[in-house]
């Protein structure tokens, strides 16, 4: 992962820990309507992919017993991991894709409702994704997957050769030379591997995307609404398709790219889509990005923008990260896919403990205010949820106290200790495991290892009761936490 060259190193902190009175009496603890929705409080737990589904995107115990811990810790809501819309393979993330997975969602949704005694609401977040492949190995590149134009001809003077000594010829030359005979999009699948995007109208199912994905989406919230969740969000951030449609980079000339108001007309379709699905009783939201923090990217303007538009629209919240795309993503080795979360945007979503004058906590706070303002001066009350480096109740409190947000989100944090929120609502913030941002869970994460917390995953290993992973050296859930008394 890439980190700023200041390199100045920061310690989180517990802050000021709230007696219980003082807590009762703080806006973390107070209830709050998202929708239809109520929250008993302000405290969210953001998305975190696990990577303990099974291949085919079925829930498992495993995935049950991940979220039932953090249920455990009664916060006012948990969203679900990234959930894949579309019926295709996509590896152990969780799919919504055909009604054969509701029966596991919805058993997801008992354990939580019993874990949390149904004090902690449980939403779903919904994404797509277009096709990425793993970095090639040049040779094989040249040898299989290069379709040989007659502009490759054409530069290397070869017009009557023999594919195969096209290909050899373009195997054996240098980086610097092949950037003069390969197109733009066959240098990076080289480079990066091949990945889709939504300004790639020469593929008919990439220009058919605003015709597919409202029903998509819409079809995928019945389903959550089948299984027992509370609600969706619409996942419109980071590298992914939504996301990318919001983008400053989406050209698309069908009328779904350039100007600001074309960007958000397919979010916008999407949430329609839904709403119209769904009944009323049922939260409808999404999480996009108040800065995309890549060179000719979304700024805080354009997140404003779509702040009112969604809240006009009539969603339930908005939820707000930062960074994480592909555009800057490091170069990843021969065998692997890009990773977005590698780059300078990617620190951005996920900075650690070593960082630059600005610090790793709270960088996201200053842009989901602007766009809190905006919500607000246009007549409307829709919540707005920030996360980002949260870590102790008086940062959390003074999000709100500010009017940054009406609800605080912490995964990081959450993962450290699922039972933080509850620790601190009782009086007893001194117990609370604060996560020390190294990004030990990012790392296992990128390699699509089963997520756990330094802080935790060595204990109790010996007790026959703990699962663990594959290879017996990580428990899969915190250890469990009992108030005194």
């Amino acid at each position: 992962m890439w980190r700023p060259p200041q390199r100045i190193r920061y310690e989180p902190s517990q802050g000021h820990i709230p007696t219980r009175e003082e807590a009762a009496r703080a806006r973390l603890f107070s209830p709050v309507a998202v929708g239809p929705v109520r929250l008993a409080q302000r405290t969210w737990v953001p998305a975190m992919v696990p990577w303990r589904a099974t291949e085919d995107g079925f829930v498992t115990s495993d995935v049950i017993d991940w979220y039932a811990r953090f249920a455990r810790g009664r916060p006012g809501a948990i969203v679900v991991e990234a959930t894949g819309i579309r019926d295709i393979p996509s590896g152990p993330l969780l799919r919504i894709g055909h009604d054969r997975y509701i029966e596991g969602l919805r058993d997801l949704v008992s354990a939580v409702r019993e874990a949390s005694a149904g004090e902690t609401r449980l939403f779903i977040q919904l994404i797509d994704f277009l096709a990425i492949r793993r970095r090639p190995d040049p040779k094989k590149y040249f040898e299989r997957f290069l379709t040989i134009t007659g502009g490759h001809r054409d530069a290397l003077g070869m017009a009557d050769a023999h594919e195969n000594d096209i290909r050899a010829r373009l195997a054996a030359m240098s980086e610097d030379e092949l950037l003069n005979v390969l197109t733009p999009p066959e240098f990076e699948a080289l480079r990066f591997g091949y990945r889709e995007r939504v300004t790639d109208m020469h593929l008919p199912h990439i220009a058919a995307l605003p015709q597919v994905l409202p029903g998509l989406f819409a079809d995928a919230a019945l389903r959550a609404q089948r299984a027992g969740f509370d609600g969706v969000e619409l996942h419109y951030a980071h590298a992914y398709t939504m996301a990318s449609f919001l983008s400053r980079t989406n050209t698309r000339q069908d009328g779904y790219g350039g100007a600001v108001e074309n960007r958000v007309k397919l979010p916008l379709e999407v949430f329609a889509a839904v709403r119209a699905n769904v009944p009323q009783d049922f939260a409808v939201g999404c999480r996009y990005l108040a800065e995309e923090c890549i060179a000719g990217g979304s700024e805080v303007s354009d997140a404003a923008y779509f702040g009112e538009a969604f809240a006009r629209a009539g969603m339930d919240f908005i939820s707000t990260s930062r960074g994480g795309k592909f555009d800057d993503a490091k170069q990843p080795g021969i065998g692997a896919a890009a990773y977005p979360y590698t780059g300078p945007s990617g620190y951005e979503c996920m900075p650690q403990y070593i960082s630059d004058e600005r610090g790793p906590f709270g960088r996201n706070a200053e842009p989901t205010g602007a766009i809190r303002r905006r919500i607000r001066e246009a007549g409307f009350e829709t919540p707005v949820v920030c996360t980002g480096g949260v870590h102790n109740f008086e940062f959390a409190e003074k999000l709100l106290r500010d009017g940054v947000c009406d609800i605080v989100g912490a995964a990081r944090q959450s993962l450290a200790d699922p039972d933080w929120f509850r620790k601190i609502a009782l009086g007893l913030g001194g117990a609370v495991r604060t996560c020390e941002f190294t990004n030990y869970c990012e790392g296992l994460d990128q390699k699509h290892k089963a997520v756990t917390c330094q802080l935790w995953d060595k204990d109790g290993l010996d007790d026959p009761r703990v699962t663990r992973t594959p290879d017996g050296k990580r428990r899969l859930v915190a250890p469990d936490w009992t108030p005194p008394g």
